[in-house]
């Protein structure tokens, strides 16, 4: 008992720890006066604010916009690198393959941001491409970083597998690319929408990497709040700080509520099939 009553009180502070901060800025986002730190009562002012602020609202949906971008790419690249490690065991090159899709995972933020910019004016000088850095280099930077983390989740998937689902359906006659998109990719959906949920909050917080690739226009929202910390937090930070919070904890609950259903519904045809062999 006192083991498990220091367990339980240890995972009491532990989220404490990490959702008390956050309850804190939702309280003060209600906040009536300008000073965050000075409490005046309860209001909506920083909130309606918000639809005045066009340069808050458009670094707000220039995230949202690439993060979006960043989930779709980095699925879709992560996907085929992690088919390739699995499903291909044995080629030239995999360890130095395996080595470069994991290399991000590992290397720091600065150094890749860095290696990027260079890339891009290289590029630039070269064949005239990018002509200026903006959200197209920045959704390239992000892709790369969330790639890797896509490979990791999409391969643990794959690896679990049962193999004879695919190779029976090959035998009745299923072409490869029929079987990969019909039979492969419903069964690692929920590692796909995990690896999708990912790259887009990878993506939506990220300042080091957008900082070096981003230029003129193309300020994100974590550049502008850590831009506009500098002189103290404002009201309005606050504000649109819980709305997005508020926005991806729904958008979170709603993928695990629809990976949970597709689960069960998952589990109550393996349950269904296992009774048919067994009465035949």
């Amino acid at each position: 008992m006192k083991r498990f009553g220091f367990a339980k009180l240890m995972l009491w502070l532990g989220l404490l720890f990490i959702y008390l901060p956050m309850i804190i800025m939702v309280i003060y986002s209600f906040n009536a006066s300008k000073l965050v730190t000075v409490w005046g009562g309860w209001s909506l002012k920083w909130y309606f604010g918000l639809l005045d602020n066009k340069q808050l609202i458009g670094s707000v949906l220039r995230s949202l916009e690439i993060a979006c971008y960043t989930a779709i790419a980095a699925v879709a690249l992560g996907t085929v690198a992690a088919f390739v490690l699995t499903r291909i065991p044995h080629f030239r090159g995999r360890t130095l393959f395996g080595g470069l899709v994991t290399a991000p995972l590992v290397m720091p933020e600065v150094i890749t941001g860095l290696s990027l910019l260079l890339l891009f004016v290289a590029m630039a000088q070269l064949v005239g491409w990018p002509a200026e850095r903006g959200m197209v280099t920045i959704w390239i930077a992000h892709t790369t970083f969330c790639t890797a983390y896509v490979a990791i989740v999409v391969s643990a998937r794959l690896r679990e597998l049962d193999l004879s689902i695919e190779e029976a359906a090959m035998d009745l006659g299923a072409k490869p690319w029929k079987v990969f998109f019909l039979i492969t990719i419903p069964m690692i959906a929920p590692s796909l929408a995990a690896g999708g949920m990912m790259s887009f909050a990878l993506s939506l917080d990220d300042l080091v990497l957008a900082s070096f690739v981003s230029g003129p226009g193309s300020t994100t929202l974590p550049m502008e709040v850590f831009s506009a910390v500098r002189l103290g937090v404002k009201p309005e930070i606050n504000a649109v700080a819980s709305l997005i919070l508020l926005s991806v904890s729904l958008f979170t609950f709603g993928s695990w509520y629809l990976m949970a259903k597709a689960e069960k519904r998952r589990r109550a045809e393996i349950a269904m099939t296992t009774q048919m062999q067994a009465v035949a």
